[in-house]
């Protein structure tokens, strides 16, 4: 293909859409190209996720999480109700158990007021159990402006906006990015079937931008390594035991926000997720292995690092993995009326980790330049949420860094 793209956007997740739809807005003559490996949109992290709207209550004030969070969550739900996207916004519930999480709550209710998430309140347990009577808490909070949606759906719509709303917007499905060769003005980006030329990359793989910026000569100075988080599902007998969305206070030390309670748009009510060291970056299976995957991860500094670290949560985690009487407990603390029999497995999800190679989590985003490609190395939750206010940031930079006119 002789055509010359101005700019390739790589992956297909929810970040890369909402980028290419972005840059697409805002530049309607602009010629994008957009490259999924996959034969459909969303197909990992996006499609794998708990499906909600955060509001941004648990982000280090000034970071770049908490800025984008929030107003993504803002333009997310306008952008939802204009494009009849299936949404909910019911609220949770963040729920103290002991008297040993009430500092961390409170701490999590003044982030929130600094971050400036709308209408959260503290509450008493007798007001958990008027919320969600099932439901055992000595303390809370309520935040009603989380919610419930579909990201598969929302990454699917920017991609039918690209395609149906602007001209010159090309979308390379089934197709994985395997080299890059370097012109003087453009790139060729060789792909499993094919070679696209582009004046300008943004990287978006998710679970592979780390590789894919080396192959742009980039040193990431980090590594994705994946973890596997499995979901139960409550059986349709004992869904009345959850009306909303029910979550524990988060572990201070931990990105993870715990075992938690989330009704989804599809009716179903889904319980977990843990956190499990994954053989294969896009391993939802409990023994799915992948060779150079597996060896990537365990030949890293970083890795074995944050093990050492953290034995103690990261077996605790494993042992509830293959035990459902183990997960079951930690439900338990927070619906004490839980059986065994309330409860079957579901689908799993892949969690890209960035980490550094002192075995640190890069918490916040994380967006690197080279001298014609950006590359997005760590866009963790709650980068759906915030999808199109990332996108706009990355336009922001592609303007700066690329000299867009």
């Amino acid at each position: 293909m002789n055509h010359i793209h101005d700019i390739a956007v790589l992956g297909g997740g929810i970040v890369g859409t909402a980028t290419a739809y972005k840059l697409k807005e805002r530049y309607p003559h602009l010629k994008i190209l957009l490259i999924e490996k996959e034969d459909v949109i969303a197909a990992h992290q996006t499609g794998h996720n708990s499906g909600v709207i955060h509001s941004g209550i648990y982000y280090k004030p000034g970071s770049f999480k908490a800025k984008n969070c929030v107003d993504g969550r803002r333009e997310l739900v306008a952008f939802a109700k204009e494009h009849k996207i299936t949404h909910d916004i019911c609220g949770k519930i963040i729920v103290a158990t002991q008297k040993s999480e009430i500092e961390q709550l409170h701490k999590v209710y003044n982030n929130g007021l600094a971050n400036g998430v709308e209408g959260i309140e503290r509450i008493s347990g007798l007001q958990i159990k008027d919320i969600e009577p099932h439901c055992h808490g000595i303390e809370g909070l309520w935040v009603p402006c989380t919610g419930i949606i579909d990201f598969a759906q929302v990454a699917r719509t920017y991609v039918s906006l690209l395609q149906n709303k602007f001209a010159d917007c090309n979308i390379a499905m089934g197709e994985e990015v395997k080299d890059f060769e370097k012109q003087d003005t453009y790139t060729t980006i060789v792909t499993n079937k094919s070679q696209y030329k582009a004046k300008y990359i943004i990287n978006c793989t998710g679970l592979h931008c780390d590789r894919v910026a080396k192959k742009d000569g980039v040193n990431p100075e980090m590594k994705i390594v994946g973890f596997r988080g499995d979901y139960y599902e409550l059986t349709p007998e004992a869904k009345y035991k959850v009306k909303n969305l029910i979550y524990p206070v988060p572990n201070p030390e931990f990105p993870f926000l715990g075992v938690h309670f989330t009704r989804m748009v599809n009716g179903e009510t889904e319980c977990g997720p843990n956190a499990v060291f994954t053989f294969k970056r896009e391993g939802y299976g409990k023994t799915d292995f992948n060779l150079r995957d597996t060896f990537e991860a365990l030949t890293y500094g970083g890795t074995w690092k944050l093990f050492f670290k953290h034995w103690r949560f990261g077996l605790d985690e494993y042992r509830r993995a293959f035990s459902k009487k183990l997960f079951l407990s930690r439900l338990k603390l927070l619906v004490p009326s839980l059986t065994m029999d309330d409860i079957k497995p579901g689908r799993a999800g892949v969690r890209a980790m960035a980490l550094d190679s002192g075995g640190n989590m890069i918490d916040d985003f994380k967006i690197v330049n080279s001298a014609n490609a950006l590359h997005v190395l760590n866009a963790p939750s709650p980068a759906a949420t915030a999808s199109l206010a990332i996108g706009n940031e990355i336009r922001m930079m592609a303007e700066k860094h690329f000299q867009l006119n």
